[in-house]
């Protein structure tokens, strides 16, 4: 199954047959995710709970792995169903570190000046 990358629209993306279900559901939240006044809160749900389900039954071998991991930085959405369903042992393993490196910093920063400023 090929799928285009959201970052590259002229982009595609091979991705093995035992992932389309993945893709497939990804691509759909995503669309509802871009038009949520048109999409019952129901409809949305039930969509990212099957997405929740597939993603659960994906094969660990290294290829599904590394197609898994191209999906989740093609389609934002999916990357993040799968930090909310890993995050207890994982956190937000998706987010860059740097960029969460420096929101932390600037988090202390905005604290200290606002203790300060007392």
């Amino acid at each position: 199954m090929n799928t285009p990358s959201t970052n590259d629209p002229n982009a595609m993306l091979v991705i093995p047959a035992r992932l389309g279900s993945v893709a497939l559901l990804a691509r759909l939240l995503q669309r509802l995710e871009q038009q949520p006044q048109r999409v019952a809160p129901e409809q949305y749900r039930a969509v990212a709970q099957r997405l929740a389900q597939v993603l659960a039954d994906v094969p660990t071998d290294d290829e599904s792995q590394r197609a898994l991991r191209a999906l989740m930085d093609a389609m934002p959405v999916l990357a993040e169903v799968y930090e909310n369903l890993h995050y207890e042992r994982a956190g937000l393993c998706r987010a860059p570190l740097v960029a969460a490196a420096r929101a932390e910093v600037a988090a202390r920063e905005a604290i200290a000046r606002a203790a300060a400023a007392r």
